[in-house]
């Protein structure tokens, strides 16, 4: 099945070069099929807490992608928030996977994230996120995970925006390192907003207004929520 832009979009984004990658939330698992046709990494795991979904996929992946062949694929059905990165390891050292999580709102999204750091400590953590809403909260919390940033997209696809943050928890003593380059996080985005052409720039324009609409009508009910995040947002000019 063809990806849509949102999914196609992460799948140009994720690299090789890792040696497990983790699509979670991955409902039909397209994403994650996408990146075993290309051979994005030698392991694949899908992983959705919904038993009649990934049995379906099971299903579909023993079928098109069957186990004799490179590369290997895991189905979990679990909660994401308990997925087994350290039972995975290949190397006495431990490597750096990657962890996929996309089409839910910023809110979860945070709770995985904290759940999955906080249940690795001592694991070096990349991140491709794409949350539904709740991106400014989302950000403010990976800026406290000491998170920093890879790369970032903004798109549009159905008449909805999103952002995808790639990002790396990277622990300052540990002995794998991302070899990917990292800057700081910015609470309202960076690199999103720089449009190379008309209409990536009129996607922008009309992304920030609604996020600025968006703040306004919560400041008058709550200013003190509102305030920072407004004046943030306030400071982007396209």
């Amino acid at each position: 099945m063809k990806l849509g832009q949102r999914l196609t979009q992460l799948n140009d984004m994720i690299p090789t070069g890792y040696t497990h990658i983790w699509d979670c939330c991955c409902d039909h698992g397209l994403l994650g099929a996408a990146l075993l046709s290309r051979q994005a990494a030698p392991t694949i795991h899908f992983v959705d807490i919904v038993p009649s979904l990934m049995q379906q996929l099971e299903d579909k992946l023993q079928r098109f992608y069957p186990r004799q062949f490179i590369p290997q694929w895991h189905v979990h059905c679990i909660d994401v928030a308990q997925i087994p990165l350290s039972d995975y390891p290949e190397t006495p050292l431990p490597e750096t996977p990657l962890v996929v999580i996309a089409g839910v709102g910023g809110d979860l999204m945070i709770e995985l994230v904290n759940s999955i750091c906080r249940n690795n400590p001592e694991l070096q953590i990349d991140f491709m996120l794409c949350p539904v809403h709740h991106q400014y909260e989302l950000r403010q919390q990976l800026i406290k995970l000491e998170c920093r940033l890879i790369d970032e997209k903004l798109l549009e696809e159905n008449r909805r925006f999103y952002e995808i943050l790639y990002v790396s928890r990277n622990k300052v003593d540990s002995a794998i390192a991302t070899p990917l380059a990292t800057s700081p996080i910015s609470p309202v985005g960076g690199k999103m907003w720089q449009c190379s052409s008309e209409a990536q720039r009129d996607i922008a324009q009309r992304y920030l207004n609604k996020v600025l609409t968006h703040y306004q009508k919560i400041s008058l009910s709550n200013p003190q929520k509102a305030a920072q995040a407004l004046q943030d947002y306030q400071t982007i000019f396209l």
